[in-house]
């Protein structure tokens, strides 16, 4: 009997999940151990895997004008993509209108938006960690890329003896952490069953009350859904084609395991070992480009999610009777885009990242209530398309440094 696709092994746990949820609700406890071991996994392996991957791709890249090109490319195009999600997001939010008329009674308390006081540019100082294990305990991915940063440019410095040694140390660390990815990654759809089935649960328990929310926030989600799937069937698949000279739907396949893990675990760090081995293994891209671009990517470009806080903004603008100016609107587009760079060093990262921008625009805080109903699910699409956008990127600039890529073993 011939063994079922990963990806179709996947895409079965989510159908199955779904309805377990549904009409099984009250057994997800006994289901949900397994998308609680599998976040775990792979949450216990984003760090060491960052700090090996970076700085073996530092290493391994040589010279500082080198570093330097490379860095330059990666930022120029997480900017670019994200500017193009904003602008997408603020065109279909003044298209369609979500927020005239909604009401107001949705609003709901939200806890933990005290966090969100600190500013980018705070964040940006933060960068530097005054304890690096204790970036290392809390997660800190911002502080942890740039002591990897600082490991892999000075390896280079060192004299022949010590700098082999520690290339070949950061070589066979990353190389490690990659085998330990290679095995997590045959327990996915057993994680991605107890997460969704939990998710589904949890959402299932007031019918009513979800389908009054469906009511009000339905258009909400269309403008959010719509933005994103412009972003990432059209826009990212013509810089793939034209730029990158790659077939959309040849990468989009190479892709199906992160994608559908980012769907199911609605988190960028986490899914990032699968997008690496995706890109290194199905798309031939060199260890040099996805150990430099991917892990930068997954913390700092967030396309679908500024796209995401654009819309939310303007939608809770729109909901309170607020008109916001062109001027007011570019500063939302702005304020969204630096939001979601720092988004790492931010607990709760979709919604306190909301608040940042409410903040910076001056709308109420409590507005973020009427969204919250509905976040978890657009939260799932938004990663996908974060992940998405990484994994293009990745390609368009191992192209533009003259590799070959090779999709031989993606099945067109």
């Amino acid at each position: 009997m011939k063994k079922i696709e990963l990806h179709w092994q996947i895409l079965i746990a989510i159908i199955l999940a779904i309805v377990f949820g549904l009409f099984f609700a009250d057994y997800v406890l006994y289901v949900s151990w397994m998308g609680e071991l599998f976040m775990k996994s792979l949450k216990m392996i984003v760090a060491p895997l960052i700090l090996t991957s970076i700085a073996s791709g530092v290493a391994n890249i040589g010279s500082g004008g080198n570093l330097g090109k490379l860095g330059f490319k990666t930022i120029s195009y997480y900017l670019l993509t994200s500017m193009l999600a904003i602008t997408t997001g603020l065109f279909m939010v003044n298209l369609i209108q979500p927020g005239t008329g909604a009401d107001l009674g949705l609003v709901q308390e939200v806890e933990g938006l005290s966090v969100a006081t600190e500013s980018f540019g705070d964040t940006l100082i933060n960068i530097i960690p005054e304890n690096i294990f204790e970036a290392f305990a809390n997660n800190q991915m911002l502080s942890i890329i740039f002591f990897a940063l600082l490991v892999g440019f000075f390896i280079t410095s060192l004299k022949e003896k010590n700098k082999t040694f520690l290339l070949n140390t950061v070589n066979s660390g990353f190389e490690l952490m990659m085998k330990i990815t290679t095995f997590i990654i045959m327990f996915t759809p057993y994680g991605v069953f107890g997460i969704i089935a939990v998710t589904v649960a949890e959402q299932s328990e007031d019918t009513a009350a979800l389908i009054g929310i469906s009511k009000r926030l339905g258009l909400y989600m269309i403008t959010v859904l719509l933005a994103l799937i412009i972003h990432a069937l059209i826009v990212l698949p013509l810089i793939l084609k034209f730029l990158a000279k790659v077939k959309p739907q040849l990468h989009l396949k190479s892709m199906s395991i992160p994608l559908l893990t980012a769907f199911s675990t609605s988190s960028s760090s986490a899914t990032l070992p699968l997008t690496m081995e995706a890109i290194e293994n199905k798309a031939g891209v060199s260890n040099k480009i996805t150990s430099f671009v991917l892990p930068l990517g997954a913390t700092i470009n967030m396309d679908g999610t500024a796209l995401y806080e654009c819309i939310a903004a303007m939608f809770i603008a729109q909901a309170y009777g607020i008109e916001l100016s062109f001027i007011e609107q570019i500063f939302v587009v702005a304020t969204s885009l630096l939001a979601s760079i720092g988004a790492a060093g931010i607990p709760m990262a979709g919604l306190v990242m909301i608040s940042v921008v409410l903040t910076a625009v001056g709308l109420p805080l409590e507005g973020i209530g009427l969204i919250l109903a509905v976040d978890r699910i657009l939260d799932m699409f938004r990663t996908a398309v974060n992940v998405w956008s990484d994994s293009c990127g990745s390609v368009l600039i191992a192209k533009s440094e003259g590799e070959v890529l090779n999709y031989s073993k993606v099945k067109s």
